[in-house]
Order: C-alpha cells, then sequence, then structure tokens
C-alpha cells in the first residue's frame, strides 16, 4: 500500500510539474508588445515576410520554416520553401494544411483582414517590425527563444550588435549631413524618423529632412524637397534596376545634392529589410554621407 502511494504521488507531482510547465511555457513579448506563449519550442514556422526568413535563419531556426511568402530569397536554403502568397495576398488554406505551430508575421506589410482569420484559427502570431537596428538583434534573440535554438540565436544576436556599435563608434561626431531618402519615385514618398532607415541615417551622422512627418511612410512633392534643400539624396536599387530613379532631380541645378552630384543607390536587400545584412547596407550608407562631406567647399567642411 505504501509503495502504491508513493508511487501514486509521484505520478501525482510529474502531472502537476508538467501542467505548470505547460502554463509557463515560453513567453515572449512581440514588435506588437502582445505576449506570445508557446508550450513548447516551434517545430513549424510559416514566415510572413522576407525579413523575418533571414531573422529566423540567423536565429538558427531555419529548418524549422514550412512556408514563406515570395521573395524570400535569403539564404540559398529559403529559396527551397513552399510559398504560402505574398505580403498583398496569402494563401490562407495553404498556410493552415502546413500545420504550424507558430506563424511570424509583418505588422506594416500583411493584411490585417488575412491576419485576423489567422489569429481565430489559434495558431500563435509573433509580429515583427523592427524600427531600431536594436530590435534586430532583439529579434533574433526572441525568435531564437520561440524555437528553442537560443545556443545559436543569442551569439548571433551579439555579433549582429557589435558590427552595428563599430560602425557607431567610427562615425560618431562626424558633421551632420542633410538627407532626403526617397523611398518611391512616383508617387514620390520617403521615411519619416520612426523607420528603421532613418536609425541607419543616424547613426552615420545624417538628418532626415522629413523626419518629423507623421505617417511612416509618407509622400512628400517635388517643391517639398526643394524647399527642403537637402545636401544629398538617396534611394534603392530594386534587383539591379539600372540608376536611374534620382535622375529627375538633376532638372534642378541649384539643388544642393544636385550642385555636388550627391546621389546615391544601395541595394534594397541591404536597406529596406529588417534583418541581419543590413548592416551592409549602415557601411553604404556612411560611406555615401562621407562622400558628401568630402565634396563641400573647403570654408564649408565642418
Amino acid at each position: 500500500m505504501r509503495m502504491r502511494s508513493l508511487l501514486g504521488l509521484a505520478v501525482g507531482i510529474v502531472a502537476a510539474l508538467r501542467c505548470v510547465c505547460a502554463i509557463a511555457g515560453i513567453r515572449v513579448i512581440d514588435d506588437h508588445d502582445r505576449t506570445v506563449v508557446l508550450e513548447r519550442p516551434a517545430q513549424r514556422i510559416v514566415s510572413l515576410a522576407p525579413h523575418v526568413t533571414e531573422l529566423l535563419f540567423a536565429a538558427g531556426a531555419g529548418e524549422r520554416i514550412v512556408g514563406a511568402v515570395d521573395y524570400s530569397d535569403y539564404p540559398e536554403a529559403a529559396k527551397r520553401i513552399p510559398s504560402v502568397g505574398n505580403n498583398r495576398q496569402l494563401d490562407l488554406e495553404r498556410i493552415v494544411t502546413l500545420k504550424p505551430d507558430l506563424i511570424v508575421v509583418w505588422l506594416h506589410g500583411n493584411a490585417q483582414r488575412q491576419l485576423d482569420k489567422l489569429v481565430k484559427l489559434g495558431i500563435p502570431l509573433f509580429h515583427s517590425e523592427p524600427r531600431q537596428l536594436e530590435d534586430i538583434t532583439r529579434a533574433i534573440e526572441k525568435l531564437g527563444q520561440l524555437a528553442g535554438t537560443d545556443a545559436i540565436a543569442r551569439p548571433a544576436a551579439r555579433a549582429f550588435s557589435a558590427r552595428v556599435e563599430a560602425l557607431r563608434m567610427r562615425y560618431a561626431g562626424r558633421p551632420p549631413v542633410r538627407l532626403f531618402y526617397q523611398i518611391w519615385k512616383q508617387p514620390l514618398m520617403t521615411v519619416n524618423g520612426d523607420h528603421l532607415i532613418s536609425d541607419v541615417i543616424r547613426l552615420c551622422g545624417g538628418q532626415n529632412v522629413f523626419a518629423d512627418l507623421k505617417p511612416l511612410v509618407p509622400a512628400v512633392s517635388t517643391e517639398a524637397v526643394l524647399t527642403a534643400d537637402p545636401e544629398a539624396i538617396g534611394t534603392a536599387i530594386f534587383d539591379g534596376k539600372a540608376r536611374t530613379d534620382l535622375d529627375g532631380w538633376k532638372n534642378w541645378p541649384r539643388l544642393t545634392a544636385t550642385a555636388r552630384k550627391n546621389y546615391f543607390y544601395i541595394p534594397t536587400d541591404f536597406i529596406s529589410r529588417p534583418a541581419p545584412r543590413i548592416i551592409e547596407g549602415v557601411r553604404r550608407m556612411c560611406e555615401a554621407l562621407d562622400e558628401a562631406r568630402a565634396r563641400r567647399p573647403r570654408d564649408t567642411q565642418r
């Protein structure tokens, strides 16, 4: 009887511990300030943004991605992941068929109606939208927690953070450069001060001339750019596209950026995706602003 009682007690303790673990589980706060709870590390993950796919691979969870949106093309292994649609239109039926235990979504890019349907299915969603370079560090760590790949994610996050800080120290204190960053040509669009690209600009000693606008990606007029008179103008190159998107500004010879030929281009994968490869975009941005400083008349180089 005593043995049976002890055995019963042991079974009860194990069951209680399992219950506590299930309740505690893995708890991570996402970029929408929501707490995402998993009973155990995610084994089947669906990525709904190309930058998310890169972040998951950086966190050591690439092999657990069972579905991803179009243009999830880095690293090379990502190209072999089954497609579940794109940022504008998701294949919800396909996503459900894949039986994910975690879906990582992009706040700014995925259609809210479709996300609401996924929420109703009870699949845990982690919202990702890094707004600062340090947010990328945290994203790698958090995704590592959710996937149970902390041993890979933490060193990767530290390495990325160290590279960012090295560039920050290198360019700290350099004379500011007033910059217009062109996101789109028609309609003419830029980024405000809360956008990740603005954080890159600040690190390099640049000043976003439209930082104070309220929309994250505001539309602006040609007249507004001419009035702001930026010292430099930059944009991204899409899919190896010829460098013509900034040619229209050459029609305004009195614009400081035009007078000094301060135009620069960064491949979109290095500047538009909030993932570890943005460190190359930071480097190129900083070098471009240094070139703008070097082109100043001698009496203004300070």
